[in-house]
């Protein structure tokens, strides 16, 4: 007789769904300084479960977030029209938009953990 996998989190509630949430919620809140951190908070306590599932749903929250920053980032980037060359502007595009994803997804994830935290706590 093989044992029924048993679940971490007790409503069964979606990843995808809970990165979701916490993404629109940094969104919202992205008037927030380290708004990420929420965003992922809010996930990882969506969640529940072990801590690193809350780092995991918190960095797809940030990677949510992440989006509406990228084009954001590139509209200002071509309206203010930096970078003399297409190589340079690439360039600059790339070191900008690295720089967005680390600060982003990782206090997001950092938010998941914390989320789940919190949610043990309570």
């Amino acid at each position: 007789m093989v044992p029924e996998a048993v679940s971490t989190n007790s409503d069964d509630s979606s990843p995808v769904l809970n990165a979701v949430i916490g993404g629109v919620a940094g969104i919202l809140l992205a008037f927030i300084p380290l708004s990420p951190i929420l965003g992922g908070g809010i996930a990882g306590y969506l969640q529940r479960g072990p801590r690193d599932a809350g780092v995991k749903v918190g960095a797809g929250a940030g990677l949510v977030m992440l989006l509406p920053y990228v084009f954001i980032g590139f509209f200002l980037l071509m309206l203010l029209g930096l970078g003399g060359t297409p190589a340079a502007f690439g360039l600059f595009a790339l070191i900008v938009i690295g720089m967005m994803a680390v600060y982003t997804v990782g206090l997001s994830a950092l938010g998941g953990y914390l989320g789940v935290y919190v949610y043990e706590e309570l």
